[in-house]
């Protein structure tokens, strides 16, 4: 490199330096950049091959547990799957429908049919892009641990007991909107239990739970579903105990004709508030249906938001890389503004899948866009095939993953070990998730965190004196001057406290404030301080101010408080504020 070339890179203006360019496709540029060939590709189409065979089953097993035909979940995989990969800040999120969004979009496909899900989707992405040019990834990682863990074995234990339908083939007709009259539901109609689908679906789950035991190298939700494909079969025709199947539960229409299964067609263009409402009838859009889905459009881009750089962070983890959250932000919201377009719903980064991408030896955006292309191909190429699957099948294979999901261990291990405040957290989120919704629990969580975390702030905050016979004081102080420490932020929950606890000052003639460890100052700071000191001049009181702290000292400079203010002195040591006090 010339020296001309090292001085222009070394003194580049402030401004440009902090400047940060502009977030999308951060994930695909960078693994671009670093050198990109034959080797990577191969190992990139190997790994989204892979990831797409999982993929196959479980995005058509979501899409039924989301409340919409199976297609719609594997338009969701291979539009969105595919514009998230190439435009997001993560070389290695696989993203599709995930089991985490089933509560929150179950109730909208319920109330609004596959086009008011689409739409709600469609809004999401917009807010998930905002939220990433607005530069808020960064504010995922103030959601605190317990309340991720909460809601998230919450929601495994939702969408396990809405497998037990299909699982043992129940008749339930109605299912209530609350959990408890749910499984009141789904009790009732055990009397109707279906023997032939029970066996697939134990078969199948079997096979899921032992297969890995075996081997790795072929996934196990390829070797499950196909062998519960070929023994529902046989039991139809030999056994005359036929099962539900894809075919037998789902249908389409094609040049006015009703057809069984999933359609043999690629995703095509179309209008999410074309899609069928809730009576079968387009949707439609109006400025009365927006104002209702924006609620559940802003629960689902939170999720999203979450749930993708969670997974990035595993991600990362797992091969050593580093993501870019805003860029992922824009990305995911990239990919849930197009996907409905396509007939497709809600998307974000998918752990498992991510994971398998990884551990299949993916390294780049191009095995999420090769695990898109391969399910692409295989509707266009299986889709009378896949219209076997039983329904029994379909929900052994959600069941492992809930299972996966509620990270069961680790929550068990949370309850022994996690301080009491961190385990009410913990269980308010979970109970809240599975009674209610993830909406009110994330939210009472995140506030019952702060509150607990201002909490534990006020009981290390506070102000002691270290004057005046203190051992802590290196050498005497004259009669009449006070020292006090003051430890800790000044913020609302513990000003009163910290500034309450000098209750003496008024007989002395000066009083120290050391604020060494004091790091930060709200406006509840302020004004407890500012009170504080007005006592203290009624009463002629000198106040010597020591080792303010920058963001304080900003604080105290806005309000008018500096050395210069009558009656009080600042100072950098404590020994200059000693010889000022010994002075007055």
């Amino acid at each position: 490199m010339s020296p001309q070339k090292q001085v222009s890179g070394r003194h580049k203006p402030a401004a440009a330096q902090s400047a940060k360019p502009f977030p999308f496709s951060v994930g695909l540029r960078g693994a671009l950049r670093e050198g990109y060939g034959l080797r990577n590709l191969r190992a990139d189409i190997t790994a989204g091959v892979i990831v797409g065979i999982v993929a196959l089953p479980l995005s058509m097993a979501l899409a039924i547990a989301s409340g919409v035909p199976p297609q719609h979940g594997l338009y969701t995989a291979i539009v969105a799957g595919a514009l998230i990969a190439a435009t997001g800040g993560s070389r290695l999120n696989v993203s599709g429908p995930t089991a985490a969004f089933v509560i929150l979009l179950a109730p909208i496909s319920a109330k609004y049919g596959i086009g008011g899900l689409a739409l709600a989707s469609l809004m999401a992405g917009g807010f998930l892009v905002v939220m990433g040019l607005a530069r808020l990834g960064r504010l995922i990682q103030f959601v605190p641990h317990p309340v991720t863990t909460g809601f998230t074995a919450g929601i495994a234990v939702v969408i396990a007991t809405l497998q037990l339908k299909d699982f043992f083939g129940l008749p339930v007709v109605s299912s209530g909107d609350h959990y408890w009259e749910r499984v009141s539901d789904i009790a009732q109609a055990f009397s109707g239990l279906s023997y032939a689908d029970t066996v697939i679906g134990a078969l199948t789950l079997v096979v899921l739970v032992l297969w890995p035991k075996i081997t790795r190298k072929v996934p196990g939700p390829l070797v499950a579903i196909t062998l519960a494909a070929v023994a529902a079969w046989l039991m139809a025709e030999y056994m005359e105990a036929p099962v539900a199947t894809i075919a037998s539960r789902f249908s389409y229409i094609k040049d006015g004709v009703s057809h069984a299964g999933i359609p043999q067609l690629p995703p095509m263009p179309l209008l999410p508030w074309a899609l069928p409402g809730p009576d079968g009838q387009p949707l439609g859009i109006s400025w009365e249906l927006i104002r209702e889905l924006i609620g559940p459009a802003m629960a689902i881009a939170a999720l999203g938001a979450i749930e993708s750089l969670l997974s990035a962070v595993v991600a990362d983890g797992m091969a050593g890389t580093r993501h870019d959250p805003d860029a992922e932000l824009v990305g995911q919201g990239l990919g849930n503004l197009v996907g409905p377009f396509f007939g497709g719903f809600a998307a974000t980064g998918a752990i498992a899948r991510t994971a398998t991408s990884v551990r299949s030896g993916g390294r780049s955006p191009v095995a999420g866009i090769t695990h898109a292309l391969f399910l692409l191909a295989a509707v266009i190429a299986l889709a009378p095939v896949l219209g076997y699957l039983p329904m029994a099948g379909m929900a052994a294979l959600l069941l492992v993953v809930a299972w996966n999901m509620s990270d069961a261990r680790h929550f068990m291990h949370m309850l022994k070990v996690a301080p009491r405040s961190d385990l009410a957290v913990l269980l308010a989120c979970f109970g809240l998730t599975v009674i209610f919704d993830m909406v009110i629990a994330v939210g009472v969580g995140v506030v019952l965190a702060a509150l607990l975390f201002m909490r534990r702030m006020a009981e290390i905050s506070g102000a002691r004196v270290v004057g005046n016979g203190d051992g802590a004081q290196r050498e005497p102080l004259p009669p009449g001057v006070v020292q006090y420490e003051i430890a800790g932020p000044l913020f609302f929950g513990a000003a009163d406290k910290a500034i309450g606890a000098i209750a003496t000052a008024g007989s002395t003639k000066a009083l120290i404030l050391d604020m060494h460890a004091v790091p930060a100052m709200d406006a509840t700071g302020l004004v407890a301080l500012e009170s504080l000191l007005a006592k203290l001049k009624t009463s002629g009181t000198k106040v010597l101010i020591v080792g303010l702290q920058s963001q304080p000292r900003g604080v105290l400079a806005k309000a008018g408080i500096t050395g210069e203010a009558p009656g009080v002195s600042m100072f950098s040591s404590l020994a200059a504020a000693t010889d000022a006090a010994r002075r007055v």
